[in-house]
């Protein structure tokens, strides 16, 4: 089932200040759309991302487009108009559920977002809410003329989950009518939205003193991890070798259970490592014949996603290299651009490099390849 999430970054915000909308402010080094970003691909269940961008903002579209990481979609003249255009997006891409998030959202957790997945396969509509604890009162002339009761009250969140063909339709009916938030269209659809626990921490960027406040949560989520991995394999018969899931011409080949894939096996180990998750042997024992000769990148992508369970993304990963051949510089470039695919991060924060040992040890004798990585992880 293919899950997608809609980020609506079209809008001017400038109520928060800074004189750019409020999406491209700083926020702790990073712009408050790169901090949602990478909350949202740190959940391996989304597999499409479109974002919503002002189709004036030619700079920022081509940054985006560049990467080949997202569907772009034009905003509109309002938010709905804008969810509109991103569902259109994903039209005819098989996607079943679609998650609809503001990117002035920055600090919305992995966890949270599961719960909206989570409540998806029950229901049609699922969003966050935060029960309302403060008395409320009815003002009039600056007095205050009454009170609510607060008992059945939530303040809504995002993201707010959809089955994607209903909410297409509640969309296509309600187009012109003024609506808060896409919980509004669905329910004037009829669809039943059942409410997940929200978070105090996701909160949205709407006023100056809210981009302190969101630094504060960041800056206390930055609980760093650290890991390290090493791998050897010995040289076999064979054509190839396959390092850091790139097939490298070479005399020889390398003797492992799976593709002895010894780059991908040392980064692999770094990241369980930072999660203090054991390393390849205890997820993937070599005596399960599943694994004869399996791709390496399958390890790889089980070890983020673990990551992203446990709510860590990789922050950059280095991964050296140790033999005398092959020659591994002209396949450095391509070496990082797989494993930033595998990994779902920017080439720049890849490295790949490669040394020899100085003709010393089994690699100077070129008996194999050894391989050592580190792997720093950051919450999602």
């Amino acid at each position: 089932m293919t899950i997608a999430a809609i980020i609506v970054a079209a809008g001017k915000g400038l109520r928060a200040g800074g004189g750019v909308p409020k999406q491209w402010r700083d926020l702790g080094g990073r712009a408050v759309a790169e901090h949602t970003l990478a909350r949202i691909a740190a959940v391996p269940q989304i597999e499409r991302v479109v974002l919503v961008l002002d189709p004036d903002d030619v700079a920022r579209w081509d940054g985006f487009a560049a990467t080949g990481r997202y569907i772009l979609a034009p905003g509109g003249a309002d938010r709905a108009a804008s969810v509109r255009s991103g569902l259109q997006a994903l039209a005819g891409l098989g996607v079943r559920q679609v998650l609809i998030h503001d990117v002035a959202r920055p600090c919305v957790s992995p966890a949270l977002i599961q719960r909206v997945i989570a409540a998806l396969k029950d229901a049609p509509a699922a969003a966050p809410g935060l029960p309302v604890t403060d008395a409320l009162w009815v003002a009039d002339d600056g007095r205050v003329s009454g009170t609510r009761d607060r008992s059945a009250l939530f303040a809504a969140q995002t993201p707010q989950g959809f089955d994607y063909d209903a909410i297409v339709a509640a969309h296509d009916s309600a187009a012109g009518t003024p609506a808060a938030d896409d919980v509004e269209i669905a329910r004037a659809a009829g669809l039943a939205v059942t409410i997940v626990p929200g978070e105090a921490d996701n909160l949205k960027i709407t006023t100056p003193e809210d981009f302190s406040r969101a630094a504060s949560i960041l800056r206390n989520a930055m609980n760093i991890r650290l890991g390290n991995g090493f791998d050897v394999h010995k040289f076999g018969p064979g054509d190839h070798v396959t390092l850091c899931g790139v097939h490298v011409p070479h005399d020889r080949g390398l003797i492992g259970h799976s593709d002895a894939d010894v780059g991908l096996h040392a980064v692999t180990d770094a990241i369980y490592g930072g999660l203090a998750r054991g390393d390849i042997g205890q997820h993937f024992p070599p005596s399960d014949p599943r694994w004869k000769g399996a791709a390496s990148d399958i390890f790889l992508r089980h070890a983020v996603a673990l990551a992203a369970e446990m709510g860590y993304v990789p922050g950059n990963v280095d991964c050296t290299l140790i033999c005398e051949t092959p020659k591994i510089g002209p396949f450095a470039p391509r070496m990082r651009a797989v494993m930033a695919d595998i990994m779902g991060i920017d080439e720049d924060r890849v490295s790949v490099k490669a040394t020899t040992s100085e003709q010393l040890g089994f690699t100077g004798r070129g008996e194999g390849i050894a391989a050592i990585a580190t792997a720093t992880l950051v919450p999602a």
